[in-house]
């Protein structure tokens, strides 16, 4: 009973208005190797993707861009195509689920001084860092599919 129901089961669900975001996902090669910048939320300290609301007047991978200025203060070239997404709880209850949209984002600068510096910590790690530090293992998946699709590109 349990393999019918998984067998039909999916994990995409239409998220109504509102309540999907879309999130950066930073990353930099360093010396032939990938470094993805996590930092931290501002409630729990826990280490994530910067990720925010869609702003009505940008597309979801500007809004994503403006996330990682304002929240890590980085600056690059990001994808226009999600490499995935995962769930979240949002609000102070986290009783509200919200899909967020994780984009690509390579870094080509790091600023000093941001929007949310004295609110967040930034921290660079190498992917098997970052599967140990970051809080959702979905985040854990995306970013393993950025290395692959680095690795894959670099070969080419």
């Amino acid at each position: 009973m349990l393999r019918e129901f998984l067998s039909n089961w999916s994990p995409r669900v239409e998220t109504p208005d509102g309540l999907r975001q879309a999130g950066a996902l930073p990353y930099a090669v360093v010396e032939g190797r990938l470094a993805f910048l996590l930092i931290t939320t501002r409630k729990t300290g826990r280490w994530i993707f910067p990720k925010g609301r869609i702003e009505p007047d940008m597309t979801p991978w500007d809004s994503a861009a403006m996330e990682a200025l304002e929240e890590a203060g980085v600056i690059g070239e990001i994808s226009q195509v999600t490499v995935g997404s995962y769930r979240a709880s949002s609000g102070g209850s986290g009783a509200t689920l919200i899909d967020v949209d994780l984009y690509p984002l390579r870094v080509t600068e790091q600023l000093d001084e941001w929007r949310e510096k004295g609110q967040r910590l930034r921290h660079w790690a190498t992917l098997e860092e970052a599967k140990r530090l970051l809080a959702d293992r979905s985040l854990s998946r995306l970013a393993e599919k950025v290395e692959a699709m680095h690795r894959s590109a670099a070969t080419r």
